[in-house]
């Protein structure tokens, strides 16, 4: 059941007012154009984040990476090497 607070009331209680919200019940303050304050769990549950706006929102920020020259010719870490063995990076 959801508790409805005058403004006033919520500010003088708003200790008890965010126990009750964290302990799963929603509080509605004011009458006209209300608010209600949930918990930020339930918050969450009710509004999931999409996987890719996660991962763009999540992504580390900072000065961009340093990649290699692209001038110059690398070999195939994955060619074979004549004897039917592919090769790695340490191996000639």
């Amino acid at each position: 059941m959801t508790d409805t607070w005058t403004v006033q009331d919520a500010k003088a209680q708003l200790s008890e007012l965010l126990r009750r919200a964290r302990a799963g019940e929603p509080q509605r303050i004011g009458v006209t154009d209300a608010c209600v304050v949930i918990s930020e769990r339930e918050w969450a549950l009710a509004n999931p984040t999409a996987l890719g706006a996660w991962l763009v929102e999540s992504a580390p920020r900072g000065e961009p990476l340093a990649l290699p020259s692209r001038t110059t010719r690398r070999g195939d870490p994955f060619a074979e090497d004549g004897h039917g063995e592919r090769r790695g990076k340490d191996q000639k």
